[in-house]
């Protein structure tokens, strides 16, 4: 069997340095099995994909994916808020109302863990809007969203697609429907929404219930 961080046989010792953990240098073939996948890999190996990430507090098993601990992101500060429309319903959801959410960010300064620091970020388009069917899929979205958003995990700063320019505030791979309609293709209807976006928390790891969920409250 490899491990799939070196591609080498989990026989072999590690290419990766030891650190000054004595039970690695006196054990240099350690190996560490993920307890909720049980993927294994070289300890050694583990320890130096963390250390080169932002060392958060979280790791992603390279296999699958599943994220240990609670992932952080680096979303600049803002604001979340949400109203309930029950005036409107949403193509495909004729018997609710409507969930509006409303984001907003200023523009700023990167911090330290931010891709430029000390340089200026532009937040364009603010305020934001996400619109989910007022039902009870569409609440326990909502939960998750307030979960995404309180790790920070809802926008990043990188380079706009739109328009190519750097150092802006985009979206980090969590997809909202901005509008209600389709007239954009960015609203509804669209049956699959609601399953895909479950999908991309769950990769982030917001999940419904976790093991550690007392650190967020509503």
């Amino acid at each position: 069997k490899d491990c799939c961080i070196c591609c080498d046989s989990l026989k072999n010792v590690s290419s990766f340095p030891a650190d000054d953990d004595e039970s690695c240098e006196d054990n240099p073939n350690r190996v560490i099995k993920l307890h909720k996948c049980s993927h294994v890999f070289h300890y050694n190996c583990l320890l130096a994909m963390y250390n080169s990430g932002k060392k958060e507090g979280s790791i992603q098993c390279p296999s699958c994916k599943y994220i240990y601990g609670i992932k952080y992101g680096d979303c600049p500060s803002g604001s979340m808020s949400y109203e309930i429309l029950n005036n409107c319903s949403l193509s495909g959801y004729p018997d609710c109302g409507v969930i509006k959410i409303t984001y907003d960010i200023k523009n700023g300064i990167q911090e330290s863990f931010h891709p430029n620091p000390g340089k200026q970020y532009t937040a364009t388009g603010f305020p934001r809007y996400g619109y989910l069917p007022h039902n009870l899929d569409g609440l326990k979205i909502l939960q998750l969203l307030k979960k995404a958003w309180f790790r920070r995990l809802t926008f990043t700063i990188g380079t706009s697609v739109t328009t190519g320019r750097a150092n802006v505030v985009v979206w980090n791979e969590i997809h909202h429907k901005t509008e209600m309609d389709n007239k954009s293709g960015h609203g509804y209807p669209d049956p699959e929404y609601l399953n895909n976006v479950t999908k991309e928390l769950t990769f982030h790891g917001v999940v419904e219930k976790d093991d550690n969920e007392l650190e967020y409250n509503d």
